[in-house]
């Protein structure tokens, strides 16, 4: 199963990104939760654990995508709300507090490490939070308990961060690699091109990502991200003039500002019409 946020580094730049990929199902939609603590006026009391960060009760475990909240059905009731809420926190602070996110998440796990979509969500948000380590075992748990791809995109770039780019190239190679679908695909793509860029291979990187969905015509982020990849990757093989044409195909193709290719035309020179 896989719950997590989009798989995008939000400045738009190089490859995917430490970010995750997946249907989004712990990130609460509207607007971000205060984290202060709020004195309860429910009837009941919620069991807090001393070692977990606080919940505000403004935070409610219907915010939690519902599929999410099945798969902690077999939980009591108690503590399938602290674990919903722990991740709607999660959720809500992963982009601008990684670490405290992180703090909800391991909450979660501590109650429901059994669940695979808490597994996933400990993983996607160690991997915002820069713990490579525990975000690639923790994405291996989710896949063992779950089954299917899992976030080879994530797992992929994680070994990137770690300094092991071969390892990424690995996961490229894979059977769940394979099976992943076509906008999954070229998100590892991504990932993969800048492992060849880890290792020199400049010219292998920007071949990786020579694809049918190299399509200047296409439009909308899938589309964005792609084009600014390949225009970085262009970049650095010292393609210029090739780059500044991909990184204007990815402002054009940005209808939703995930990237930053407009400044990036302007870095290189070649500005953008109005």
């Amino acid at each position: 199963m896989c719950i997590v946020a989009e798989d995008d580094r939000r400045s738009g730049r190089g490859a995917p990104s430490r970010g995750g990929a997946g249907r989004g199902g712990w990130r609460p939609d509207g607007p971000r939760n205060d984290v202060r603590r709020v004195p309860s006026g429910e009837d009941a009391p919620r069991r807090v654990r001393p070692d977990e960060p606080d919940l505000p009760d403004e935070v409610q475990a219907g915010a939690l995508d519902k599929d999410v909240r099945r798969d902690l059905l077999s939980l009591d009731k108690s503590n399938a709300e602290a674990v919903a809420r722990h991740l709607v926190m999660a959720g809500a602070l992963v982009d601008e507090e990684p670490q405290l996110a992180l703090a909800h998440a391991r909450a979660a796990r501590n109650r429901a490490g059994r669940i695979a979509a808490v597994r996933e969500a400990v993983g996607i948000t160690a991997y915002h939070a820069g713990e490579w380590a525990e975000a690639i075992a923790e994405l291996r748990a989710a896949r063992r308990m779950a089954g299917g791809p899992g976030l080879v995109a994530v797992l992929a770039d994680c070994e990137r961060a770690l300094g092991r780019p071969e390892r990424a190239l690995e996961l490229g190679r894979s059977e769940e690699a394979r099976a992943l679908g076509p906008d999954e695909a070229a998100e590892l793509r991504m990932v993969l091109s800048g492992a060849r860029q880890d290792m020199g291979q400049l010219d292998a990187a920007v071949v990786m990502l020579q694809t049918p969905e190299l399509d200047a015509t296409r439009t909308g982020t899938p589309a964005a991200r792609l084009f600014y990849a390949y225009a970085d990757a262009l970049v650095v093989a010292g393609r210029r003039d090739d780059a500044l044409r991909w990184f204007l195909n990815a402002a054009q193709a940005d209808v939703d500002g995930e990237t930053d290719a407009e400044e990036r035309v302007e870095e290189l020179g070649g500005g953008v019409e109005a």
